[in-house]
């Protein structure tokens, strides 16, 4: 990538002055460039979809790095851009804290700072590894991809990991970019985006004066070229013809419970008559008594009690179930190797699961959540931080039980094998499939009614999306306030419910398709795009020599 003669006009040189004025940065206007680039990045997810944002703020994190003359200065413009990226992707969580406001809303201030400042350490790691191996030119931009790719992985594994709009989810809007999740996967993807959306304006940069034609010309391919690949792919992948399975005709129940109710004793038996009222009458508003329909699904935790232990409730759905008819449910049980009777004491463990019913209302197949939520559904420390007064967000004392692992798959009649997911389970990439079966269906249910009308729940939407078309299988989604829906294993919506929407979705199941590479290879995909990314990396350093 030679420079020509010809020369563009000036508007194009002040590039090189606002790198240059980035690395001189010092004190506080560093740290405000840093925090205010990194927040700007969080447009480029649901629902904003602003990915542009991304080609301005990532080659800032570069010229930071470029301007680190130490590995503090390297680690303090990691935290710092990492923490303005955190805190505005996941401002959400505090609303949260706000269902029982008077226990909870004092700790408001510490979970949205605290949060995004412990991840942004991933960064700071990240930042400091990247200028291990910092040189001049194009092969910094492979280094920085590299190192922030590495710890991205970490994030979503280290201490149970929290995987949430890695930045490789800014490739996967439009839909026709969003099948390149089929061959890289979220973390293949987070490396590509990291160099494609740096590399233009660092390249262009680093020339001495006004920057040539041909170097324009060659930051542009920098990004065009392997977007254009990946549009081609994914335009060329949605020709696939849409099939459904046959026989299968789903119900999805959104019953936009308001989360400060759910767990109120005097709303138990309205949310329960509810879910029934809803599940017998059509999306026209029809009562048709479930006719037609093979599959029921109610959301996370849809019955504000223990079903299996409601006597009352069996006999309800037993009346209301028609014969060839399935209802599957999020609910909370007891350790089902209890014997019959035995007293329920503290340390009884309690399971966040998924049950399926069959026209008797009689367990048929269960799913018990395998990956807790910590501080919502199990307290880490728990006795230490429960003499201070820190509760866990969710009902009921103690922290929940997990279930066996590898995740099973469960066999429900009329569906193909099924792969339950609860709540942030659909979050991560690579590990959803954790056995030597691979599943026909995907059901996530959930319940994003803790985060209001906030950009939390679409961005959990598109996440489990994601998940769809990186295992070639369909995706069924009930959410107690949304978004609730059916997506197909190209990450076509067929049916959906917005937030805050009561009501239902009556829809055919799609049906999945081979395994895609990422399905097949999983973050071995990743490594093979950082070992590209290495060689590549190396040989423009000797061009550069």
């Amino acid at each position: 990538m030679d420079a020509t003669s010809a020369s563009v006009p000036a508007a194009s040189a002040p590039i090189a002055r606002v790198r240059e004025t980035v690395m001189a940065l010092r004190g506080w206007r560093r740290a405000l460039v840093a925090i205010i680039a990194g927040g700007l990045s969080a447009l480029a997810f649901a629902p904003m979809f602003v990915t542009p944002v991304l080609f301005l703020t990532l080659p800032v994190f570069v010229w930071l790095i470029d301007g680190s003359s130490t590995w503090r200065r390297a680690f303090g413009a990691g935290w710092l851009f990492g923490f303005g990226y955190f805190f505005c992707n996941l401002f959400w969580i505090g609303e949260a804290f706000l269902v029982e406001a008077d226990k909870f809303a004092w700790l408001i201030p510490f979970a949205i700072t605290l949060l995004p400042a412990g991840l942004a350490l991933f960064w700071a790691v990240g930042a400091v590894a990247a200028r291990a191996f910092w040189t001049d030119g194009v092969s910094r931009i492979f280094v920085f991809a590299i190192a922030l790719s590495i710890v991205e992985w970490l994030r979503g594994h280290i201490l149970t990991g929290f995987p949430w709009d890695l930045p490789g989810y800014a490739l996967t809007y439009p839909l026709a970019l969003m099948q390149s999740a089929a061959l890289f996967g979220a973390y293949g993807l987070t490396a590509i985006a990291l160099f494609v959306f740096s590399a233009p304006l660092v390249f262009i940069g680093d020339t001495q004066g006004r920057p040539t034609v041909r170097r324009i010309v060659d930051a542009l391919l920098l990004a065009a070229a392997p977007m254009s690949l990946l549009f081609a792919y994914g335009n060329w992948r949605l020709q696939t013809p849409q099939e459904f399975v046959a026989g299968v005709k789903l119900r999805i129940v959104q019953p936009s419970v308001p989360q400060r109710e759910k767990w109120m004793a005097e709303y138990q038996r309205r949310i329960f008559d509810d879910h029934v009222a809803l599940s017998l009458t059509s999306p026209s508003g029809q009562t048709d008594s479930l006719a037609g329909i093979t599959h029921v699904i109610w959301p996370e935790a849809a019955m504000p009690f223990f079903p299996l232990e409601a006597p009352v409730a069996i006999d309800i759905l037993a009346n209301i179930i028609p014969p060839g008819t399935t209802l599957i449910t999020g609910a909370l049980r007891h350790d089902p190797t209890l014997p019959p009777g035995a007293p329920l004491t503290a340390e009884t463990h309690t399971l966040n699961s998924i049950l399926v019913l069959n026209e008797r209302a009689q367990p048929i197949a269960t799913y018990d959540k395998t990956h807790l939520v910590p501080f919502g559904e199990y307290m880490p420390y728990e006795k230490t931080l429960s003499s201070i007064g820190i509760q866990k967000l969710t009902h009921g004392r103690g922290s929940f039980a997990t279930g066996p692992e590898p995740r099973p798959l469960m066999h429900i009649p009329g569906l193909p094998p099924a792969l339950g997911l609860v709540c942030y389970e659909a979050l991560f990439p690579g590990n959803i499939v954790q056995g030597s079966e691979h599943p026909g269906v995907l059901i996530n249910v959930t319940n994003d009614g803790w985060f209001g009308e906030t950009t939390g729940p679409y961005q959990h939407f598109h996440q489990a999306r994601i998940r769809a078309i990186e295992e070639g299988a369909p995706l069924v989604r009930a959410a107690n306030n949304g978004i609730s829906g059916v997506v197909d294993p190209f990450g076509r919506v067929i049916q959906s419910l917005g937030l805050n929407v009561r009501g239902q979705i009556d829809s055919a199941l799609p049906k999945a398709v081979l395994p895609p590479l990422y399905a097949r290879f999983g973050d071995w995909i990743l490594a093979a795009v950082l070992a590209l990314f290495a060689v590549l990396a190396v040989g423009f350093r000797k061009k550069a020599r």
